[in-house]
């Protein structure tokens, strides 16, 4: 059995969703979500981008379309909010497309819109190793 990469760091950012979701509940926009979780991340001393600009890559060439997650934490880990009655595939698919074409290792997907905090995390088993900056694979 494999390790999980980044296990502590993303204990740590869904500590911090679990943390904004105890505190606010279900219904606000996704907007209010991403506000309060800068402000718990700062406080949790997580780094962070907020939709910072990632390139996207074809066959290891860089193309003029961007993606701006919701966050990138850790420099490694995309997190992708949503306020939904409950997560999609294609929610799924959405955050997995992400993963393909930035070559990021790892995703969190996480729902603040249920009765109850949603939350799933994605491995980027296309990545490669070299692309992970300050662990190894």
């Amino acid at each position: 059995m494999t390790e999980l990469i980044f296990k502590e760091e993303s204990y740590k950012i869904i500590g911090s969703c679990f943390e904004v979701y105890n505190e606010l509940g279900p219904g606000f926009l996704e907007a209010v979500y991403q506000e309060a979780l800068s402000i718990e991340f700062t406080k949790q001393n997580i780094p962070f981008v907020a939709q910072g600009e990632m390139n996207v890559f074809y066959k290891g060439i860089e193309l003029k379309k961007k993606y701006y997650p919701d966050f990138r934490c850790y420099e490694n880990i995309v997190l992708e909010i949503k306020a939904e009655e409950n997560l999609s595939r294609v929610d799924e698919s959405q955050l997995l497309n992400y993963l393909k074409g930035t070559e990021m290792p790892l995703g969190l997907l996480v729902n603040f819109g249920s009765d109850k905090l949603q939350y799933k995390r994605f491995a980027n088993t296309m990545r490669k190793s070299a692309n992970i900056r300050g662990k190894s694979a």
